[in-house]
């Protein structure tokens, strides 16, 4: 992927709008959808008012990647990464057609229209975050009880599945396996639980040997006639915890590639958390920059 230091934050497309979230705009294309990762960033539940250079590149190429690489564990979604915007017409009736903006290229993808399962599906490799808070306090993750005498960022004896709501507003709640199975069915539920924990296994298990640890990383199901297929975005820096191998210790937090300079100087620059947030230093922007291009080359070479 040749990277360009283009920024975009914003799209206004002639197709009617599906859904706007905090980094990707979804557009209705025909009977599929065109998902497209902007570079907006958010923190602390805030979209900053600048973007990350190439962030969007890297989150669409990076999911497509990954969606390839794990088809034959689970389906997914995805029909087709935009890598030449003459390819939308051929979705489109005539009519309907248009000179697509070229910015759509590489950062773009179609997908089929699946029905959203409202669930987060969290896996855990390594104790770290939110959890290592718990288990600092109480010896569970989510209410799973763990050994005692478990470090910071230490590996844990196998990884938790621990699903969260997925809100559309605030902030995602913890859901206990019955709460799960009594809200999407037990089926359901343990075929995404299953399916979870088998691709947390191979992407591990694949980025272990190119030098990256996958801490933890969330993903989401939908139903495509009844049948449960990948969904949103796959083993981006926005959805895990990537850590480098080679610096990784445990009993301390560990450096991520992703947006953690930008948390660091959100938190240093005394910010109080609520909207409208702060315009980020360059130094900053390019250390962020730099992060997200290093993890799309050492994953995918």
């Amino acid at each position: 992927m040749s990277m360009s230091p283009s920024v975009l934050t914003n799209t206004n497309l002639p197709l009617p709008l599906f859904f706007r979230g905090k980094v990707r705009d979804t557009y209705h294309l025909g009977n599929l959808l065109l998902i497209v990762a902007t570079d907006r960033i958010s923190a602390f539940d805030s979209v900053l008012p600048c973007g990350i250079p190439d962030k969007g590149l890297v989150l669409n190429q990076l999911s497509a990647f990954w969606f390839n690489k794990t088809k034959n564990l689970v389906p997914n979604h995805l029909i087709e990464t935009v890598n030449d915007v003459n390819c939308l017409n051929s979705y489109l009736p005539l009519e309907s057609r248009f000179a697509y903006p070229t910015y759509l290229n590489r950062r773009s993808m179609i997908v089929k229209k699946a029905k959203r399962i409202p669930v987060e599906c969290v896996v855990r490799g390594y104790l770290s975050g939110s959890a290592w808070a718990e288990y600092r306090e109480r010896g569970t993750i989510f209410e799973q009880p763990l050994p005692k005498g478990l470090k910071e960022s230490q590996e844990l004896p196998q990884p938790l599945f621990t699903p969260t709501t997925k809100a559309e507003t605030g902030h995602d709640q913890p859901l206990s396996m019955d709460e799960m199975k009594r809200l999407v069915g037990e089926t359901i539920a343990q075929e995404m639980k299953g399916k979870s924990l088998a691709i947390y296994d191979y992407a591990r298990t694949y980025a272990q040997a190119r030098g990256i640890i996958i801490a933890d990383t969330k993903m989401e199901f939908g139903l495509d006639n009844g049948k449960l297929i990948l969904i949103d975005e796959l083993l981006t820096p926005d959805s895990s915890r990537f850590w480098d191998a080679e610096q990784y210790r445990v009993g301390q937090s560990q450096p991520t590639y992703d947006k953690q300079p930008v948390r660091d100087w959100l938190v240093q620059s005394g910010w109080n958390k609520e909207p409208p947030a702060p315009m980020l230093p360059p130094e900053v922007i390019e250390a962020t920059t730099k992060r997200y291009r290093e993890a799309y080359y050492r994953l995918t070479g």
